[in-house]
């Protein structure tokens, strides 16, 4: 019997909203790629709906499911076991739901978005200075890989204070270790300019006005959006305005699928190849 007598495994991604990802693209592109056999499709979940729509998708037959925006801070509630990343960040983007009834929770976000700057853009990180813009599910998970890959200082900004007070507290025995300074601030507050400037607020998913000053950049600092897409559109071009360089977070997306498609299949799905054919599709 060949292995395509069988169903394809089933994954997919949940969030609200969910219409605009492109990660079934990328899941496919990845699969075709490997040769894996898997089925990848988008789940908008009401926003109190989500721990009863991963149980709906384990009843299903599903394998594993990236998290989104607004759950990313609730997925590790659910598994039974969670990787050092989430129990750092306190927030999980990607579940394994295992033959026995397990669950496994995995935080891939910073480990992609390390991967975009460092590779994909050819930024360094190492001694650099770092404004993290926002404190919730999206910053948590990046804040310990952005540490861990030698930056001399971060400072959070978000707009309750306590919120980036208590990011910065659950990674200040890491930010030791690491040798790098690590401060909590409002966004008013920033008076520093920056090498990277990394926006993981969903004010770009609400329109909204950029979030810091423009004295936050240095002339050809990195202004990165971890939205992708229209959505990271007036970061952009803000930052392109200002003199910086702007990047959105579809290189992020794509690394931090790759990570997740090795961990449900084992297998290294070729990242640049299928980012770089994101981008000239585009």
């Amino acid at each position: 019997m060949t292995s395509s007598s069988f169903a394809p495994d089933l994954y997919c991604v949940m969030g609200n909203p969910v219409a605009h990802s492109r990660s079934p693209a990328i899941h496919a592109r990845f699969a075709e790629l490997t040769g894996e056999s898997i089925a990848y499709e988008r789940r908008l979940v009401p926003m109190d709906g989500f721990a009863q729509g991963v149980r709906e998708f384990v009843a299903q037959g599903g394998r594993g499911c990236n998290v989104t925006v607004p759950f990313k801070i609730d997925a590790p509630g659910l598994a039974t076991e969670s990787s050092a990343r989430v129990q750092l960040a306190g927030a999980a983007n990607t579940l394994t739901f295992r033959p026995d009834g397990s669950i496994y929770a995995d935080n891939t976000d910073g480990l992609g978005l390390v991967a975009d700057i460092t590779r994909n853009a050819g930024v360094s990180l190492a001694g650099r200075d770092v404004l993290l813009v926002g404190a919730g599910g999206a910053a948590a998970g990046v804040l310990g890989p952005l540490l861990l890959a030698g930056v001399r200082h971060i400072t959070v900004a978000n707009r309750t204070l306590e919120k980036a007070q208590a990011l910065v507290q659950s990674h200040s025995a890491l930010a030791t270790l690491q040798k790098s300074e690590l401060v909590a601030l409002t966004p008013q507050a920033v008076e520093a300019d920056f090498d990277v400037i990394i926006n993981a607020t969903a004010t770009s998913l609400a329109g909204a006005g950029v979030p810091v000053a423009p004295r936050v950049l240095r002339p050809g600092s990195l202004a990165y959006d971890m939205m992708y897409g229209p959505a990271a559109q007036g970061f952009l071009d803000w930052a392109r305005q200002h003199g910086a360089t702007p990047r959105d977070g579809l290189g992020m997306l794509v690394e931090q699928a790759a990570e997740a498609f090795l961990l449900w299949r084992g297998v290294r799905p070729p990242s640049a190849q299928v980012l770089q054919e994101m981008q000239q599709a585009a």
